[in-house]
């Protein structure tokens, strides 16, 4: 069987970050995802999904996203129900968001604070792209190495793959 669910969005609302009772942390954000077409007025539609995100990763990213920040999530479909106040059964389906990709530098207009993947399983002492390439000195976050500054690509036919 497969569950694999993979998004890019932005952030709906600011990560909640709560402990279980025995401190494991845990974090819930929504994540608004645009539909590849447009409605028949022109517009285009968006999903809005809820993931949740467990230990270091619910930290990190109740730490470093907030309402806006574009990101990527990697996770899978999980489903459970609950009885609400009136006692009527009410179901849920969240995306269990086992990787979160920061997608925007830390100064970027969207609103994120870093870049970078904070993985569950990951050690603690992973940095953002902001923060490494601010460690370089000379680097700086607006050049891209991919621009077209006119000048003619040298690239040979027998360095392309296809």
């Amino acid at each position: 069987m497969i569950n694999r669910v993979v998004l890019v969005g932005r952030l709906t609302r600011d990560p909640e970050l709560r402990y279980t009772p025995n401190g494991v942390a845990v974090a819930n954000f929504g994540i608004a995802v645009n539909r590849p077409f447009t409605n028949q007025q022109g517009e285009r539609e968006a999903d809005f999904l809820n993931c949740v995100t467990w230990r270091k990763q619910a930290e990190n990213v109740a730490n470093f996203l907030k309402k806006g920040s574009l990101a990527g999530v990697d996770g899978r479909l999980q489903s459970r129900s609950y009885d609400n106040q009136d006692g009527k059964r009410v179901y849920v389906v969240e995306v269990q968001a086992e990787s979160v990709q920061f997608l925007e530098p830390k100064n970027a207009g969207g609103g994120s604070q870093s870049q970078g993947n904070y993985g569950g399983g990951s050690s603690g002492g992973q940095q953002g792209y902001g923060q490494q390439n601010q460690n370089k000195g000379s680097s700086n976050l607006n050049d891209d190495p991919f621009s077209n500054d006119g000048q003619p690509i040298d690239i040979s036919d027998d360095d392309l793959p296809f």
